[in-house]
């Protein structure tokens, strides 16, 4: 058997796609009559001509996940109704002549012709009541190898495969040129041999399509919703997540991974590709991570810590309609009296006595009363009190004294006259709106910044509760382990993740104290109300208690212990899909917090925060380097 050799000598650089072409054409090729030998690399190609009778979504998984290299193509050709209708009219005529005859000379009936009659009338009236459609199909495969021995192995195993999938595989003999040619990202199908699919059966063969999770309907044309999180680990297809799809119990999310997992980097992901989908989003960042990204596409960045930067908690729940028109919840105020409750109760550390509680009731009231805020819809506009006004309440002295208000008094100090009055010493100073919010904790203390946390997340559920305006929305909670140490802000992101589904809205919850979440009801509690779930890499330490939560396979638990940065496990119910998150080069430099790569690139935002001017004597030295003084 001869073979003929191609050599293909590289073009020069001298135009525009000269460098582009020259790196896809090899140096030389050599055409068997099964084979091709291809700058060194032995490829050999086939055309699949027989069909199971039957196909299920993600049929070609199988295929998409072999062990070495194939490359599948699918040629597409859609056929005129018209045309349609008068193949399989001819087509029906035949198996009809066909059975007559075999009747007439009282043969055996061919079960093969039986079923395909069967078919065809049945995709006759499915098009002639405009239920699909026909297509021309060409799946042709090619297999590669290093050398002429590995390739006979090679191919004896897809074979295999295929034949267990109920596929007909044959050699493109003597054309295999044009065979490798057809699977190359061209577009040519110098094979041309198609078999007729129908709507269904191609909707079912397209090959972005996890196995793990179908689609809703997979017979649909339109483009996939939701957001796209990575690859399939186990079939190479698209991995596509709706929050916000129809049969969804609710939007909540919660992603669990140990330091490094890569948690931030696939909600920054999650987050950006929500915006493309017209999502309002609002994130708490403890660490500053998302200030590039909200500088990027135009959203609100908030620095909680900087000076003149407050969030009152006396603010009432007011919202203006589009007409014009400020309204309230019928029970504002009682609401507000209570969510302060929780907010002293974070301030202070721990849960309130009774006596406390009655003390705070009272004064809280009181509170409101003095600057005109009463039971009174028509008073809610007024200014609202601040915290000092609420100190100053409790440190009134009393007919015979109360040592619970004073008490209260004395560890409210330090919020309003203290170290830690930034926050409360005065009226909120901004009001956030925009397509992404992002509230940095960065510069907050560590004693502030669980009420921190607390006080956006009222701020932005405010704005999600507002009826004027009805659009999806996301509330991000990254290193929520900071609001979880207290049980008052715990019980806060609970109520909050039971209530965001009647206002179209998810909340993300982030950590990497899985143990610490999972230890406690309310922990418990707020991942069974996330209908989705991701795990990334988890501590040897951590799994036992993940798997029991989970109800994690041998295998899953084996996964999560070895899994990549960015690696992870989607869970929604009884459907499970292990991915790598996937970025582009322009996503992966808004979302990465590699100190290596950021250095290349050094982002100057909060650069002035570093240093403090000292003057031109002591804050410089002989080379005028600013001295670092730290950030304590």
């Amino acid at each position: 058997m001869g073979t003929r050799t191609h050599r293909t000598p590289r073009r020069k650089a001298s135009t525009a796609a000269a460098p582009g072409a020259a790196a896809f054409t090899p140096d030389a090729l050599s055409v068997a009559a099964r084979h091709l030998e291809v700058g060194g690399e032995w490829v050999s190609s086939f055309a699949v001509v027989g069909f199971p009778r039957e196909v299920h979504p993600g049929w070609l998984a199988p295929l998409l996940t072999y062990p070495g290299r194939l490359d599948v193509s699918v040629h597409i050709e859609p056929i005129d109704p018209a045309t349609a209708a008068d193949r399989l009219r001819k087509q029906l005529a035949k198996l009809e002549a066909g059975r007559r005859h075999t009747a007439e000379h009282g043969r055996l009936f061919d079960p093969r012709v039986e079923a395909a009659t069967e078919d065809a009338y049945d995709l006759s009236s499915r098009v002639a009541r405009g239920e699909g459609r026909l297509f021309r199909v060409g799946l042709y495969l090619t297999i590669h190898a290093a050398t002429e021995k590995t390739l006979a192995d090679e191919v004896a195993a897809l074979r295999s495969l295929c034949a267990s999938l109920l596929l007909d595989a044959k050699h493109t003999t003597y054309r295999s040129l044009q065979g490798w040619v057809s699977t190359l990202p061209m577009g040519l199908d110098l094979i041309g041999m198609r078999r007729t699919f129908d709507t269904a059966a191609l909707g079912a063969s397209f090959p972005f399509t996890s196995p793990d999770l179908p689609a809703p309907d997979p017979t649909s044309v339109a483009a996939p919703s939701g957001v796209l999180y990575g690859y399939n680990i186990g079939s190479q297809g698209l991995v596509h997540w709706d929050r916000f799809g129809e049969g969804m119990h609710n939007h909540n999310s919660v992603i669990l991974g140990r330091s490094g997992a890569g948690k931030s980097y696939l909600v920054k992901l999650e987050l950006l590709r929500s915006l493309y989908r017209g999502i309002e989003i609002a994130v708490i960042d403890p660490e500053d991570e998302y200030a590039r990204l909200a500088s990027a596409v135009g959203g609100t960045y908030v620095h909680l810590g900087a000076p003149g930067v407050r969030l009152n908690p006396f603010d009432l729940p007011i919202h203006t309609r589009a007409d014009g028109r400020r309204t309230a919840p019928k029970d504002a105020l009682t609401r507000r009296s209570l969510f302060l409750h929780t907010v002293i109760a974070v301030l202070i550390g721990q849960e309130l006595e009774a006596g406390e509680r009655a003390a705070l009731d009272r004064a809280i009231a009181a509170t409101y009363q003095s600057v005109g805020i009463t039971a009174d819809p028509r008073t809610w506009t007024r200014p609202s009190p601040t915290l000092r006004d609420l100190r100053d309440r409790l440190a009134e002295p009393r007919q015979g004294g109360e040592r619970s208000a004073a008490e209260l008094a004395a560890r409210l100090h330090p919020y309003v006259d203290g170290a830690f009055a930034q926050l409360f010493d005065g009226p909120t100073s901004t009001s956030p709106e925009g397509h992404l919010t992002v509230f940095s904790l960065r510069d907050l203390p560590d004693e502030l910044k669980g009420a921190g946390t607390l006080l956006v997340l009222d701020a932005v559920w405010r704005r999600v509760s507002n009826p004027a305006v009805r659009r999806p929305r996301l509330v991000v909670v990254d290193e929520a382990w900071l609001l979880m140490q207290q049980r008052a802000g715990a019980e806060f992101l609970f109520r909050m993740a039971k209530s965001s589904r009647k206002h179209w809205a998810g909340v993300t919850v982030a950590t990497q104290d899985t143990p610490d979440l999972l230890g406690s009801e309310l922990g418990q509690a707020i991942v069974a109300n996330a209908a989705t779930q991701v795990l990334l890499r988890q501590a040897p330490q951590a799994i036992d208690e993940v798997g029991r939560a989970f109800d994690l396979s041998a295998g899953e638990r084996a996964f999560l212990l070895s899994a990549d940065r960015g690696q992870g496990l989607l869970s929604s119910g009884t459907q499970r899909v292990a991915f790598q998150a996937i970025a582009s080069p322009t996503e992966h430099d808004l979302v990465t917090s590699n100190p290596a790569e950021l250095a290349t690139h050094p982002d100057t935002h909060h650069a002035e925060d570093m240093f403090v001017d000292l003057g031109d004597d002591e804050g410089f030295d002989s080379d005028d380097t600013p001295i670092d003084l730290g950030t304590a």
